[in-house]
């Protein structure tokens, strides 16, 4: 390959007349980068997004949130190559949806795009996605790293020492690079000085050289590289979408001797190799009739918006509905018949059709009852619909302009720094309770809520998430009991914003420190409105009999926990079983406890199962920063299985680790 040749694979497609198009609809096209006619080499097309492929009329899915919510990686497995599937049958190659960025405050404001809270379990998650997305594209995960605040990304400064950086935001990225992760995306903000796309600590010594990555790195969109140089240096392979630093810059810098030409090489052979690798897959053998917004996929995306819905209160049992004892069900709220699917910016997708909750409830309440429907706008004209009926179902929540990506101009998503609803949407509840003992409020958003102003006037909340183009089926499904609640909120709860960890959207500099989500409620000794990991169901489960298969192993050993599970309830319904440690007497800032294993379980009412799990003790090291490696320590540890993270939830057992 020529010189310019060699740049041209490094460099984004996209002219500058491209961004005016980019900014008013993104992703109309993929976003290609490199490509040679005369050598045979196709280019990189690159396309969006967390919750469904953001060319045409795809499959819109559950937000990654509400997915994260399902704690089921099976599902996740085929809801990634589902969207593999549909990248690839509309010319993309390349498939940036794998956001897997901690959520360190739920007022981020692009949560929704990433499974939660907790390292393991976005690791569990990313790969899942990694390793379905890749039967047909190239998966890229993002953004590395620390990007967790959306107004100031492309200004902060994200201070980590080295031990909070490693065993809190970069595990997860190891497991799915380990997983063969085809490309990571840097991030736009700074860590502990350069910006992601120019960190050579990041990039080239923890990425390529310590975890032996064998991917290229691509910049985040614009603003994601400001010197070819540096980013070069640093390991940035391919600037994206268009060339603004890499194309004829980089070239001159090669020719000058400010680069090496090696650097260039090694960037090239890493996207060809990728290149090469995913050329022959995908094909989509025995799926042609698997399309963009096929019947198959719709299915699967109503099925992971049943898994994704959360039960945080039913008193009385509110819930099921009776379709035998309920003539009328008023339906009332803004967001009953508005088609909310999640953030309009990068990761927006455009379904040919989106079922609403008030379209779920009418095509599931067939038969005698009667469904009526007010938008909330009169709250008093809500308060007697309600008055009139058997039960009043509010759906309220949050939209794209409270949340989501951050646009300027119209004012448009953004972090929260208030957790609450919309005044209004409090103050509907307030008068519809005031007017019906039998409320049932849907929430919809991509993180949590905070309720404590009218959480106790209602008697059931669920959590439906941003449900994506089947969840109002899904919605009713829950609501008729045809669907058993099985989701678990995959970030915790909190009761105020003055629980959690600071928050400035507006930083230019902030410290993360080692504890956030449950992990911070434990130090704190805190009491979350609803803790990480908790969801109720129609039934109960029992728990009983927890035992381990040693009480001392190795450093290389594993160690095995089973567990019985007991469906004491009167309907089937699947428990998510979750299993954290907690290291006793380290000599080194521990978590009190981290989860570090799950699984679901279905059961019949009144069945028993033996659920099991496996931890690599390996898992349990912390990263010792004056030997530069990762130690498990030789002492007590606790192992706690249950089905949240509240104590109050979990039994104990322990063990320990020698060098026996």
């Amino acid at each position: 390959m020529t010189l310019d040749e060699k740049v041209h694979e490094m460099s984004g497609n996209m002219g500058v007349l491209g961004l005016p198009v980019m900014l008013v609809r993104y992703n109309y096209r993929t976003f290609d980068a490199g490509g040679s006619r005369r050598l045979g080499i196709p280019p990189l097309r690159f396309t969006d997004g967390p919750h469904g492929v953001a060319l045409g009329n795809s499959t819109c899915f559950p937000v990654a949130a509400a997915r994260g919510a399902t704690f089921d990686t099976d599902l996740e497995e085929r809801v990634g190559e589902a969207m593999g599937i549909e990248a690839r049958v509309q010319g993309a190659n390349l498939f940036g949806g794998v956001c897997i960025n901690v959520l360190r405050h739920p007022g981020w404001g692009r949560a929704q795009e990433t499974y939660g809270e907790d390292p393991h379990h976005l690791g569990a998650m990313g790969v899942a996605a990694v390793t379905g997305l890749q039967r047909h594209v190239m998966a890229c995960i993002k953004h590395f790293a620390c990007n967790s605040i959306e107004e100031s990304r492309f200004k902060v400064d994200v201070r980590v020492d080295e031990r909070t950086l490693r065993e809190v935001y970069l595990p997860h990225f190891k497991r799915c690079v380990d997983a063969g992760a085809a490309a990571v995306m840097s991030a736009y903000n700074r860590v502990n000085g350069p910006y992601c796309g120019h960190s050579r600590n990041l990039l080239r010594e923890i990425l390529k050289d310590e975890w032996g990555f064998k991917g290229f790195v691509v910049s985040d969109f614009v603003f994601g590289l400001y010197y070819g140089k540096a980013g070069v240096e640093a390991g940035l392979d391919v600037e994206m979408p268009l060339t603004r630093c890499y194309g004829r810059k980089l070239r001159r810098l090669v020719q000058s001797g400010e680069a090496s030409e090696d650097l260039i090489d090694d960037a090239v052979g890493r996207i060809l190799r990728q290149k090469d690798r995913f050329a022959g897959i995908g094909q989509t053998a025995g799926k042609a009739d698997l399309k963009p917004a096929c019947p198959e996929h719709g299915a699967l995306a109503r099925e992971a918006a049943g898994k994704a819905i959360v039960l945080l209160k039913n008193e009385s049992d509110t819930l099921p509905l009776s379709r035998e004892r309920i003539k009328k069900i008023a339906v009332l709220g803004p967001l009953a018949d508005k088609p909310n699917i999640g953030d309009k910016g990068s990761s927006q997708v455009r379904p040919p059709y989106v079922v609403t909750p008030l379209e779920g409830i009418r095509k599931a309440a067939t038969g005698a009852i009667e469904v009526v429907y007010d938008d909330g706008g009169n709250p008093a004209r809500a308060a007697d619909l309600a008055r009139e009926a058997d039960v009043a179902i509010i759906v309220v929540g949050l939209t794209a302009k409270e949340e989501g990506e951050y646009f300027p101009f119209p004012p448009m998503g953004g972090d929260r720094t208030n957790l609450d609803l919309p005044a209004a949407h409090e103050d509907l509840i307030r008068r519809v309770a005031e007017a019906s003992d039998r409320c049932v409020v849907i929430l919809e958003g991509g993180s949590a809520i905070t309720m404590g102003a009218w959480k106790d006037r209602v008697p059931a909340i669920l959590m439906a998430w941003y449900p994506g183009m089947e969840g109002g089926h899904a919605i009713a499904e829950i609501l008729f009991g045809n669907i058993n609640p099985s989701g678990k909120l995959p970030m915790t709860f909190p009761k105020t914003t003055e629980q959690l960890v600071d928050f400035d959207k507006r930083a230019a500099q902030v410290t993360y420190g080692y504890h956030h989500g449950y992990r911070h409620f434990d130090v704190e000794k805190l009491e979350p409105e609803f803790p990480f990991g908790f969801g109720l169901s129609y039934t109960r489960y029992g728990y009983d009999n927890l035992r381990l298969d040693e009480d001392r192993v190795g450093p290389q050993d594993r160690i095995r926990a089973g567990v019985e599970v007991t469906n004491t309830g009167t309907v089937a319904g699947e428990e998510v079983v979750q299993l954290y440690v907690g290291c006793r007497g380290s000599e080194v800032e521990r978590p009190v406890k981290e989860l570090k294993g799950f699984t679901r379980v279905a059961l019949e009412p009144g069945e028993t199962k033996t659920v099991g799990l496996e931890i690599d003790v390996t898992d349990l090291a912390f990263y010792d920063v004056g030997a530069k490696t990762w130690r498990v320590e030789t002492t007590d540890y606790t192992v706690l299985v249950g089905g949240s993270s509240c104590t109050r939830d979990l039994l104990d057992a322990s063990f320990a680790v020698s060098q026996d």
